[in-house]
């Protein structure tokens, strides 16, 4: 197909539909626009982030009371709020007066918010407080006036949000994925670092990268290569809102414990990473988790708010500053490809790429087939 007389968005969309015939054999690559579209981009933006489970951060960033984080998803200015019962909300950062945002600092903790354009105040649940010199408004309903609360979920310690409200619930899709993850026992696991930071690609080329081993031999030669090689990766039968491998150690590879005493020899001796559609990727260890939520900060750039827990409590414990520093490590270099690549994917020349075998790229093909029904040309509603 000739994307350049033809509406960009529209032949990747059948380029999705089509791929969805193709046998596991002939598995390919997606045309390098798929990357840069600016139209493809907005349709992501409505009909994936809009409407499915994104994962904003962990529970641990929330960790009391009055504890809030502020982000934003597709232009929404989000507020993540523990309340005063205890519960996590996601609410609409925007002030019910003349629209200004709620909370302007980056985390925190508080009493309740105060809109400081005019001093409008929220609980931590978003409800109405008190609307300074409003009292002669008569028609002005505070229990109409609350912050919006979005639909949210928390699984294994991780806090997601529906825009849309629309999406059926996301546990129940995830229970094989709850079955291969329950011995590692990451529901028990704190958080030990967090950061945000924004990379110059689509948001896709970090999802995929992410979830295949077959670059470790090569783009991680001295970090992971010799722990985790790309020799040994084996992909996990997936459903339709997750894939996964599990990355095994090299047996010269000192064990990465201390091991949960529910863990088997085979689980003490992998590392399984997942994703779960479309934005969300996680590495478990036996030790330490991994996590990057991923949103579209525009078509080539992607925000990434990435932490770290496990069953350490001391965030300065010399083991848990040395894992730090090896996932700083392997990020810069994941981040220097990433880059080179997105800046690659402009050119005309390059049409379609092989994927590598199921083992080391079979997770990206399921990725493709989560994009093709949610975007494909036979989405009526796309």
């Amino acid at each position: 197909m000739s994307y350049a007389k033809v509406n960009t968005a529209d032949a990747l969309r059948q380029e999705l539909t089509d791929l969805k015939s193709l046998d596991r054999e002939n598995a390919r690559t997606m045309h390098p626009s798929f990357y840069t579209s600016d139209d493809f981009h907005e349709l992501e933006r409505e009909h994936v982030f809009r409407r499915e489970w994104v994962c904003l951060g962990h529970v641990g960033e929330v960790p009391n009371v009055g504890d809030f984080f502020t982000t934003e998803l597709v232009d929404e200015q989000l507020l993540v709020s523990r309340g005063h019962d205890g519960e996590i909300y996601v609410l609409s950062n925007v002030c019910r007066h003349r629209g200004n945002m709620v909370e302007t600092e980056a985390r925190g903790n508080r009493r309740s918010f105060v809109c400081g354009y005019h001093a409008w105040t929220y609980n931590t649940d978003g409800a109405l407080k008190t609307a300074p010199l409003m009292k002669k408004i008569k028609t002005l309903d505070p229990k109409r006036c609350a912050l919006p609360q979005l639909k949210t979920e928390i699984w294994n310690n991780f806090i997601f949000v529906n825009l849309d409200g629309n999406a059926d619930p996301l546990a129940p899709q995830l229970g094989k994925l709850d079955d291969i993850l329950h011995n590692y026992h990451n529901e028990g696991r704190n958080l030990l670092f967090s950061e945000e930071t924004v990379w110059n690609t689509n948001w896709k080329n970090l999802t995929e990268n992410f979830m295949e081993g077959y670059h470790l031999f090569a783009t991680h030669p001295k970090t992971l290569q010799p722990m985790t090689p790309t020799q040994l990766c084996k992909k996990v039968p997936g459903e339709d809102r997750w894939t996964a491998y599990r990355s095994y150690y090299d047996p010269a590879f000192p064990p990465r414990g201390p091991f949960h005493e529910d863990m088997t020899e085979d689980e003490q001796r992998n590392s399984v990473l997942f994703n779960i559609f479309p934005s969300f990727v996680t590495a478990v260890a036996a030790n330490y988790t991994l996590h990057l939520c991923l949103r579209p900060a525009g078509t080539d750039k992607v925000a990434i708010r990435w932490g770290i827990s496990g069953f350490k409590t001391d965030p300065e414990d010399p083991e848990v500053v040395a894992y730090v520093d090896l996932c700083k490590s392997f990020n810069a270099e994941d981040k220097a490809k990433l880059e080179t690549l997105q800046k690659s994917q402009n050119t005309r020349y390059m049409q379609h790429g092989f994927l590598a075998p199921e083992d080391l790229e079979g997770t990206i093909w399921d990725f493709l087939g989560y994009m093709g029904k949610i975007l494909g040309a036979d989405k009526v509603d796309s």
